[in-house]
């Protein structure tokens, strides 16, 4: 079966993505988006770390596509791991949803698979991808981690990945010393879009959601980030550059 498109359904042909988060205006950041949507939107501009920064008093990190850039690698391992059960998992249907954590996900498709299985293989074919020394940081994320620390911030990590996962993909990219915290699926109750994973790591650093800058590559995940109160910023284009999200639609 082809698991494709919004809502789990059947297609011939992948579905349009889901458009981007909505956030209200943020007032040390500059907003990168056009005020309305068009087919061929004006360019987003381009946020420099030293103006993101501004005012912020930590940083806030997911870890899949925002810091690493891994969505290939966990959609390949993903897709794996379903075709035993003949689940051919489209791209565009993962993308939506990729910023909840798999058990989520999976329970989204629309025949039913043995999860825990699923979530295990997809684990394994994740952690030999992390190990194999092909992982690479998201340089815009980079360079924004390492402004934050030259400025004396406490970092975090606020992952729906688990913490096996997360802390070998630090140490492959050799950055597990410049955070504070590092909060996964395994420590929450309830994964993106519930705030649940921002609020920890917030208190973690000892810190009001609201001083803390959340950046976010999916739209659950910045849901999340603002559900708990965070201003947020996340990823566009290629190579990725960082901007205020514009409204979003929700994902089932």
């Amino acid at each position: 079966m082809v698991i494709s498109g919004s809502h789990g359904r059947r297609h011939d042909t992948a579905a349009d993505a889901a458009a981007p988060p909505d956030s209200p205006t943020t007032g040390h950041l500059r907003r990168g988006v056009p005020a309305t949507s068009h087919p061929s939107p004006a360019p987003r501009r381009r946020l420099r770390p030293d103006s993101a920064l501004h005012g912020v008093g930590a940083l806030v990190l997911d870890w899949d596509g925002t810091l690493a850039d891994t969505h290939q690698a966990r959609y390949r391992a993903l897709s794996q791991a379903l075709a035993p059960f003949g689940v051919l998992l489209d791209e565009d249907f993962y993308r939506a949803r990729s910023g909840r954590p798999v058990l989520d996900l999976l329970d989204r498709l629309p025949v039913p698979v043995p999860a825990d299985r699923v979530r295990a293989a997809s684990a394994r074919l994740l952690l030999e991808h992390l190990r194999s020394g092909h992982l690479q940081p998201v340089p815009a994320t980079l360079a924004l981690l390492h402004q934050a620390r030259a400025a004396g911030l406490p970092c975090a990590i606020a992952s729906s990945a688990s913490r096996r996962l997360v802390t070998t993909g630090l140490r492959a990219l050799d950055l597990e010393h410049m955070f504070a915290a590092v909060v996964t699926a395994d420590e929450t109750s309830r994964g993106k879009p519930a705030p649940e994973v921002f609020l920890r790591a917030a208190a973690e650093l000892a810190l009001p959601p609201a001083a803390c800058l959340a950046v976010d590559d999916a739209h659950d995940g910045i849901a999340a980030a603002r559900a708990a109160g965070m201003p947020v910023l996340t990823l566009t284009g290629t190579p990725p550059v960082l901007v205020v999200p514009p409204p979003e639609r929700a994902v089932p």
